[in-house]
């Protein structure tokens, strides 16, 4: 059996971990939805590598009871750092030894991938349409958060409003 460890980061702001887990939970729809030549998860989990729970080892461990002897790891991260080449190899590494059984995959982070590109093009069009630009003294970037990602909400701009003529 295979399974998806989705891993984000981990922090403080609720809407981040969110994010996580409604990418977990994406995926495990999307793969009950439908069977079109997409890759097909027998389970899929989200876990942070800090700060909250689960943790990689916990998500893992998840997946490992569910019976996945296979698991793919992707690491939400925008670029690859400390944490994709050292941190998460380690911690997948420390879970495997306790489901000797087990094997894992770890992808490579989001970094330029095409998909990356389409989804920034998008949100600049977003914005730009959006007319939702901030003044001085307004909250720049305040919708441009991980809650912004979920629910799809616009980004705002420090530039200051724009002018209709």
């Amino acid at each position: 059996m295979r399974g998806l460890l989705v891993i984000g980061h981990g922090s403080r702001r609720d809407t981040a971990n969110a994010t996580v887990r409604t990418l977990a939970r994406l995926f495990a729809q999307a793969d009950r939805a439908t069977n079109d030549g997409q890759i097909s998860w027998d389970a899929v989990e989200p876990a942070f590598l800090e700060l909250i729970e689960p943790d990689i080892a916990a998500g893992y461990g998840i997946l490992a009871a569910a019976g996945c002897t296979e698991i793919v790891a992707h690491p939400f991260f925008l670029f690859e750092g400390n944490h994709t080449t050292h941190d998460i190899p380690a911690a997948l590494t420390r879970a495997q030894e306790r489901f000797p059984g087990t094997r894992w995959h770890l992808t490579a982070p989001l970094g330029l991938h095409p998909g990356v590109l389409t989804a920034v093009a998008s949100r600049i069009e977003d914005t730009l349409a959006s007319n939702q630009l901030s003044g001085p003294g307004g909250s720049p970037g305040s919708a441009a958060t991980g809650a912004s990602a979920v629910s799809g909400a616009s980004a705002v701009s420090a530039t200051g409003p724009r002018s209709r003529r």
